[in-house]
């Protein structure tokens, strides 16, 4: 299967499992909107790597559909799988402690893993400077953008392109050095 096959293949397959997800702006955004372009920021930052485009297709399909590790595996073999693990969330943890331990498990991450989370962190940043979810305040959005630094402080060193991207939206947004977020004790 060509290259061009995979990635299609992978977006459909993504497209299928997020059909009746929208994300939590005004205008209700399609979900599939969110992995096209977190996989588009990689390719735009120069990964060529077909596996991480395709786990970046597929982050959320695990923590946010029915969809199992095994069935990505079985379907797009186990390098994918992996790398969709390890940037899932334990959907039986509390939010807090989920949030928590993305920011301990991002240092510990793969190269491939580490490139997901920070296209995906900078999605998330930039629609969030775009606008305000449906029930969040500006506290909450600030709050949103310390953490997203300290996760982003994890896999700092893989790319430079998107770690800049990452830096202006975090700046514009009142994180002065980013680079310098502080962890507090149980973050590290």
């Amino acid at each position: 299967m060509t290259d061009l096959s995979l990635i299609i293949k992978t977006t459909d397959f993504a497209a299928i499992k997020h059909k009746d997800q929208r994300r939590k702006d005004k205008d209700e955004t399609p979900y599939i909107n969110h992995p096209i372009g977190v996989a588009n920021y990689l390719t735009e930052a120069g990964v060529t790597d077909i596996e991480v485009i395709q786990a970046a297709l597929l982050h959320d399909t695990v923590e946010d559909t029915d969809t199992t590790i095994q069935e990505l595996e079985q379907i797009f073999g186990s390098k994918v799988a992996s790398i969709v693990g390890e940037v899932t969330d334990e959907k039986g943890l509390e939010k807090k402690e989920r949030k928590r331990l993305q920011i301990i498990h991002a240092r510990h991450a793969s190269k491939q893993a580490k490139l997901v989370k920070l296209a995906d962190k900078l999605y998330n940043i930039k629609d969030l400077e775009r606008c305000l979810p449906s029930g969040w305040t500006e506290e909450r959005r600030k709050e949103y953008y310390i953490w997203a630094a300290k996760v982003v402080l994890g896999c700092r060193g893989i790319n430079q392109t998107l770690e800049d991207q990452i830096d202006c939206v975090l700046v514009r947004n009142g994180i002065d050095d980013p680079k310098a977020v502080k962890l507090e004790e149980n973050e590290m």
